[in-house]
């Protein structure tokens, strides 16, 4: 099944900001566009502020003049549903409601052509309950495009239930002929983005709220060490903390409250406090003019131990060891391989991440998981009351000495970036086995989507089969609500690799 031919027709329905650059989209691929809104007058507005957004892509020089204007006369507002009868294509942008969006399907399944493909660009809806609502759901699908649509290149091609094969295929091939990158996903709740993203907010959330450690300096520690674009406290804040609120609720409801995916109650006092973030001046931050953004925790200028002793490989953290001998610090090798540490002068030990906590040891100081060690600027290190304070100014130092800022958190099991990694890339191995997506798409999803700086399986495999489930597990333990219970397909994966190494 290929894409809709250029000259067929495409419509718009609903003309909020999603629908207007949906619409925009088509029109710029070269359909022919209606734009029809239940509201009298909004087709004909939406209709000149895309025109005014194609002047200016002209002045941009992303489009000819010519090119604008024969966009413009291929954009219709339509009055009423019924000239929309001739459309090989519909999308609905409409209110986020069940109810309305089946309603309206109903009335076009009444207009349409048998052979028109209906979509839907929900993002926190059914696909398959709204095109329940339908006598032949077989041509309904989900087109997910993400805001702003002209810009943004990932949609998410969801099939619901009753979608047929021929119907998702079509949508997939029309998004990938619009100049999109098509991602296919089954109709599961978040579908890929919204799922397999809850963590990157909810242990940002969870830090803050076991007072480990300020939106600030978790933010910082986020992009710093981690290598995200934005901290989960600035973007919740550009998104909207009730829009993000919102679709963390719905995720959690439509998995019948898994706990995987609770909200964070600070988020909810927020919403209930009226700071929605920039579009309310407030948020996590204060976005007032002449107020001052918050700095992160960063720890006075510590001298360096002059040598370590390195136990194991490190694993994830192996690139320190050269950047250790580079920066002058004498590395030293114990031959007995018991276990994956820094032996500090003072006799304090210095240990990635793991899902383990410092208070459960004699003199441990954790730090976490970086994107890139040489390229990182700042590193997290984290404490309990009982480390000594020699132990803590030595990793200090130590990593100062590397270039790095860093910040001393609170002693949280998995810190910061190792437990957003670990759940992120568990819940991509659970969609991947409920049939969800495939790894390739999952990928995609999450870099193009929310542009993370790997996509899970990448993070995955730098990191090891094993290395997720472990420090899940470990956190497990330490908070058996079930929240950090690693899913079955992570297990299989983690003893499948393990498995396989012990046969001769």
């Amino acid at each position: 099944m290929t894409a809709i031919d250029l000259s067929s027709p495409v419509a718009v329905v609903g003309t909020g900001t999603m629908g207007q650059g949906i619409a925009q989209v088509a029109l710029v691929a070269g359909h022919p566009v209606r734009l029809y809104d239940a509201v009298p007058g909004r087709a004909e507005a939406a209709a000149e502020a895309i025109g005014a957004r194609l002047d200016r892509l002209v002045a941009k020089d992303r489009l000819t003049a010519a090119e604008r204007d024969a966009a413009r006369d291929r954009l219709t507002p339509a009055a009423v549903l019924t000239e929309l009868a001739d459309c090989a294509l519909v999308v609905e942008a409409v209110l986020e409601r069940l109810d309305v969006k089946q309603q309206l399907f109903r009335e076009l399944e009444e207009v349409v052509a048998d052979d028109c493909l209906l979509a839907t660009n929900t993002s926190s809806l059914s696909v398959t309950a709204i095109g329940g609502a339908l006598g032949n759901p077989g041509r309904f699908v989900g087109l997910h495009f993400f805001n702003p649509a002209p810009l943004l290149p990932l949609v998410e091609v969801v099939s619901g239930f009753a979608t047929d094969v021929t119907s998702a295929t079509r949508a997939y091939e029309t998004a990938r002929a619009w100049g999109k990158t098509p991602v296919a996903c089954a109709d599961t709740p978040g579908f890929i983005v919204n799922r397999i993203a809850r963590p990157f907010y909810a242990e940002a959330f969870a830090v803050y709220e076991a007072q480990a450690a300020d939106p600030a300096t978790i933010d910082a520690v986020l992009r710093e060490c981690g290598g995200f674009r934005m901290g989960a406290f600035e973007l919740t804040d550009l998104i909207g903390q009730d829009v993000n609120e919102s679709v963390t609720h719905s995720v959690w409801r439509s998995f019948f409250q898994d706990v995987r995916f609770t909200p964070s109650l600070a988020q909810r006092r927020l919403v209930e406090s009226g700071r929605h973030g920039r579009k309310s001046g407030h948020g996590w931050y204060d976005y007032a003019e002449g107020a001052e953004r918050p700095e992160p925790h960063t720890a006075d200028k510590e001298r360096p131990p002059a040598h370590v002793t390195v136990e194991g490989d490190l694993g994830p953290a192996a690139e320190l060891l050269p950047m250790l001998r580079e920066a002058g610090i004498q590395v030293r090798e114990d031959d007995e391989d018991n276990g994956t540490r820094l032996v500090l002068p003072g006799g304090g030990q210095l240990a990635l991440a793991d899902g383990q906590t410092s208070v459960e040891f004699r003199d441990v100081v954790y730090f976490d998981l970086a994107l890139d060690y040489r390229k990182a600027t700042r590193v997290a290190l984290s404490a309990s009351q009982d480390t000594s304070s020699q132990t803590l100014t030595e990793a200090i130092g130590l990593f100062q000495a590397l270039g790095k800022d860093v910040s001393v958190i609170g002693d949280v099991p998995g810190m910061i970036v190792a437990r957003t990694v670990a759940r992120i890339v568990d819940l991509a191995h659970d969609a991947v086995a409920k049939g969800v997506a495939t790894e390739e798409d999952i990928d995609t999803a999450m870099l193009l989507g929310v542009n993370h700086p790997l996509g899970p399986f990448e993070w995955s495999r730098r990191l090891g089969r094993g290395w997720a489930y472990d420090l899940l597990d470990d956190l497990h333990l330490r908070d058996p609500s079930g929240r950090y219970a690693p899913s079955l397909a992570l297990y299989r994966h983690a003893y499948a690799t393990d498995k396989r190494e012990s046969t001769p």
